[in-house]
C-alpha cells in the first residue's frame, strides 16, 4: 500500500474516493461540510432523511457527487464528536478500509485526520490510521495454490493536512506508521506459517535475511553443538527430541551510542509444540504452531526498530526448537547439564510439557 499526504479542499480533489467524518447526531465535519456546500446541500438532504445518523461504524457510499471532482464520497459515521477514543479511531479507519476493498476505488483521500481527538497529534493520527487500515486489509495467501487478486485493488491512500507546513510532520508520521505496520506484517506472517515449514532453520534464515535489508543490524545464529558447549542443557533437552535442529538466534539493531545498554527482548521459538512425550490433545494440536509467536514478535520488533532508524540499541534473543517425541527425547530419569555446570535430573512433565527437574 501507498500513503502520502496533500493538503488541499475536499471538493477539488481528483482521485477515486473522497472521505469525510459525519457525528452523532448527523452532525456534518468540516470536510462534509464543504463536499455539502460544493453540491447544493445534496448531503445533508440526505442526512435529514436518516441515510446516516453519524453512529459510530455508520456508512453512506455516494456516487457523482455534484460539483466534486472524485468519483465517490463515503461518509463514515463517527459517533459523538466529543467521545471519540483511540478504539473508536482505528474502528472509523477500519470500517473505511473495509467498505472501500470491494468498491472498485483505488486511490483514496482521507479527510479523517481533521477528526478532534484530545491530546492526540496529526503523527498520531496518521500513524494510527495506517497501522488500521493495514490490519483491516491484512490476509496470509501465501500457501493458497489459487489465488484470485483482485480486480481493482485498494493501492494508494492520501491523508489530508491542514495546510503545506504540515506536509513535513505528516510525511514523518506516514514513515513511522508504515514501519510500525512491516513489523506488524512481519509478526503475523511468521505466526501464521505452519510448522513444517517455520521450522527453527526458516527463523534463523530470515533473521539473517534482516542483516541483509535492514541498516545497522546483526544476526547471529547457534546450532546445537554450540548451544551445548555453552551448558544450556534444558534447551537441548527440549530440542534433541526432534529431528530439526534447535537454534540459538540473535538479531542485534545497534542505532544507539555504543555505550548505550541494550534493551533486550526474548522470544519464545518453539515452533511446533506437540508436548513432546505429554502429547496435547489432538483438537488443538493444530494451534500448536503460534507457540513462537514471541519469537516471531522480537524479529517483527527489531524490523520496526531498524525502519525507523530509531536512536537506541536493541538485542532480540530467539530460542528456535521443536518440542516432539522420539526416541531420543528427554524422559523421567534422565539427567541434562546447567550452563553453570550443575547436573539436573528431570523428574518427570507436567501437563503442558514443561520440565520438572531436581538438583
Amino acid at each position: 500500500m501507498e500513503y502520502t499526504v496533500k493538503s488541499g479542499s475536499p471538493e477539488k480533489q481528483r482521485i477515486g474516493c473522497v472521505v469525510a467524518a459525519v457525528f452523532a447526531p448527523r452532525t456534518l465535519s468540516q470536510a462534509a461540510k464543504i463536499l455539502d456546500k460544493a453540491s447544493g446541500g445534496q448531503i445533508s438532504n440526505l442526512i435529514r432523511r436518516g441515510e446516516l445518523e453519524g453512529d459510530l461504524g455508520g456508512t453512506l457510499l455516494l456516487h457523482n457527487v455534484e460539483n466534486t471532482l472524485c468519483d465517490r464520497v463515503l461518509l463514515i459515521g463517527c459517533g459523538k464528536e466529543k467521545e471519540i477514543d483511540t478504539r473508536a479511531f482505528r474502528t472509523i479507519n477500519s470500517t473505511m478500509a473495509k467498505t472501500l476493498k470491494s468498491s472498485g476505488t483505488t486511490e483514496v483521500a482521507s479527510f479523517l485526520t481533521e477528526i478532534p481527538i484530545k491530546r492526540r497529534s496529526l503523527t498520531w493520527k496518521i500513524q494510527q490510521s495506517i497501522e488500521a487500515i493495514d490490519e483491516s486489509l491484512y490476509s496470509f495467501n501465501q500457501l493458497k495454490s489459487e489465488q484470485k487478486p483482485a480486480r481493482r485493488p485498494l493501492r494508494k491512500f492520501v491523508f489530508s493536512v491542514s495546510g503545506r507546513g504540515q506536509l513535513t510532520e505528516g510525511e514523518e508520521a506516514v514513515r513511522l506508521g508504515m514501519a510500525i505496520s512491516s513489523g506488524i506484517k512481519l509478526t503475523k506472517d511468521l505466526a501464521n506459517l505452519p510448522g513444517n515449514i517455520c521450522t527453527p532453520d526458516y527463523l534463523a534464515k530470515q533473521a539473517i535475511n534482516m542483516q541483509k535489508l535492514l541498516p545497522k543490524t546483526r544476526a547471529t545464529v547457534l546450532g546445537e553443538k554450540e548451544i551445548e558447549e555453552l551448558g544450556m542443557g534444558a534447551f537441548i533437552s527440549v530440542s534433541k527430541g526432534s529431528h530439526q535442529e534447535g537454534k540459538l538466534i540473535t538479531v542485534e539493531y545497534r542505532g544507539g551510542d555504543k555505550k548505550q545498554q541494550p534493551i533486550v527482548l526474548v522470544g519464545k521459538g518453539v515452533t511446533f509444540d506437540s508436548g513432546g512425550i505429554s502429547l496435547k490433545p489432538g483438537a488443538a494440536m493444530d494451534e500448536m504452531k503460534y507457540d513462537m509467536c514471541g519469537a516471531a514478535s522480537v524479529l517483527g520488533v527489531v524490523t520496526a526498530c531498524a525502519e525507523l532508524l530509531l536512536p537506541i540499541n536493541v538485542v532480540g534473543i530467539v530460542p528456535a526448537t521443536e518440542n516432539m517425541p522420539d526416541g531420543i527425547a528427554t524422559k523421567p530419569g534422565d539427567i541434562v547439564t546447567s550452563m553453570s555446570g550443575q547436573t539436573i535430573e528431570i523428574l518427570n512433565t507436567d501437563a503442558e510439557g514443561r520440565l520438572i527437574l531436581c538438583d
